[in-house]
């Protein structure tokens, strides 16, 4: 096995040979990546299975679905993504023309992390390629059973050379980050994403960073709280709420706050039964440290549902609390896990003041009939995205791109967004030769008074 600073400087050595800048190169691995995926299936729903006890139709959809659909994408829009792009040349350049072209950066690492094992380590690895750079991709270790198989299936299809796995902790991500890389893409929490940034700043690399935080959810006095219960209990307790944007709490109008627990309540027991524990449908938490955090905030509020656990099968039952306070521990740090607080508010402008004086979230979701106070809490809050009347809508639709702000991350993904994110925007200028006034050069001869009425006509 190579170490990462001969995997790094072998791949700055073959993109050299400029292999990877040809499309139809560029295709035909985007080919062979997709059948890699689409051959290992089910080996891809036991990995899953075995790391995060998710049932196969929820990891076909977040796992495997989406990033055939992500490498699909890619294949049929990236002759044009790639084209150089026409933009229009001033008149003090004339005789000339100008365009922009999409320039891969060249060896990039992608650091992926354990809640989405496998699509979050081979959806940015798809966009990677269609930029047309070469790639190391570090799995998690918290997901030992998707790790193995990512790596498995990167070094069955490809070249070291060209793309390479390294597998392990801590130890061997600080080995990575130590290396030159031209591009990292991080997936992963907030306080990790620092070290990150931290390293990537001594090489003076570029990042994107996906990070998460507290997503909030407000549900507005007049939604329709049968739909907001069932999309909001779906959104936070698939995979047992262990996505980067679940909603992270509640914030119900007064008026309306405890018919909407009460509605949770029933999504909750139509979607996993009257015992989630016996459920082929409710996921468990990835390992034993997130379980202990986790059953620490339970102590937390009241539980109108939930609050059971069982340590040895790492299960934390789908928990809607009330009494929780903003000064709350639930209410300091990402939850991420099956856990739901519910807070109320009654007056909307207030509401708004107080999610504006916490970090931005990646995540925003409101539900309301009111067009006006739809867009009052869309235009007021930031977040990396948000959704109206449903959760990871801006999430599903591929042709948006992904990504957070401030502290919920930086840079996005998907579509045509991950391959300008993997893409240098390089502006390039031809002058012919047959003409060369000679107005700009020394000794000056034109007025002052004149270039300051000529200036924005020439340029």
């Amino acid at each position: 096995m190579q170490t990462p600073a001969s995997v790094a400087e072998r791949q700055r050595t073959w993109f050299r040979t400029g292999a990877t800048r040809e499309v139809a190169f560029r295709l035909e691995q985007l080919v062979k990546l997709r059948e890699a995926v689409a051959s290992r299936e089910a080996a891809i729903l036991e990995a899953v299975k075995q790391d995060l006890g998710r049932p196969a139709e929820e990891a076909y959809t977040s796992e495997v679905g989406i990033v055939l659909h992500e490498i699909d994408r890619a294949r049929r829009h990236l002759a044009a993504w790639a084209r150089p792009r026409k933009v229009r040349t001033p008149l003090v350049l004339f005789p000339a023309s100008s365009w922009l072209h999409a320039e891969p950066y060249g060896s990039v690492l992608l650091i992926a992390p354990w809640n989405y094992p496998f699509q979050l380590a081979i959806a940015p690895l798809a966009a990677a390629l269609a930029a047309g750079n070469c790639a190391v991709v570090k799995p998690s270790e918290a997901a030992p059973h998707t790790s193995r198989l990512v790596a498995e299936m990167i070094r069955a299809t490809f070249d070291e050379a060209y793309v390479a796995a390294v597998e392990g902790g801590a130890p061997e991500t600080q080995a990575l980050l130590a290396q030159r890389f031209d591009y990292i893409f991080f997936t992963g929490g907030t306080q990790v994403g620092r070290i990150v940034m931290a390293a990537a700043s001594k090489h003076l690399t570029p990042v994107t960073l996906e990070l998460g935080g507290k997503n909030p959810c407000l549900v507005d006095r007049d939604a329709d709280l049968g739909i907001a219960a069932r999309r909001i209990a779906w959104g936070k307790f698939m995979n047992a709420g262990q996505t980067c944007i679940a909603p992270d709490f509640v914030l119900a109008h007064k008026a309306v706050k405890a018919e909407l627990v009460q509605r949770l309540a029933a999504a909750v027991e139509k979607f996993y039964g009257k015992d989630p524990q016996a459920s082929p449908d409710y996921g468990r938490i990835v390992n034993e440290r997130h379980f202990e955090r986790l059953a620490a905030l339970l102590r937390e509020g009241k539980a109108a549902v939930g609050g059971q656990s069982a340590k040895a099968q790492r299960y934390i039952a789908p928990t809607i609390l009330e009494g929780v306070s903003w000064d709350s521990p639930l209410m300091q740090e990402e939850i991420f896990g099956p856990i739901l607080p519910v807070l109320e508010f009654e007056d909307l402008d207030a509401a708004i003041q107080t999610l504006q004086a916490r970090p931005k979230p990646l995540a925003l979701y409101v539900f309301s009939n009111d067009r006006a106070r739809q867009d009052e809490v869309v235009r007021r809050l930031s977040s990396g995205g948000a959704c109206i009347n449903d959760t990871f809508g801006q999430f599903l639709n591929l042709r948006l791109p992904f990504g957070g702000v401030g502290e919920s991350g930086m840079g996005a993904y998907h579509g045509k967004a991950g391959f300008d994110t993997f893409s240098h925007s390089r502006g390039v200028v031809r002058r012919a030769t047959w003409a060369d006034p000679g107005t700009k050069y020394p000794p000056y001869r034109t007025p002052l008074a004149v270039l300051r009425r000529l200036i924005s006509y020439l340029l």
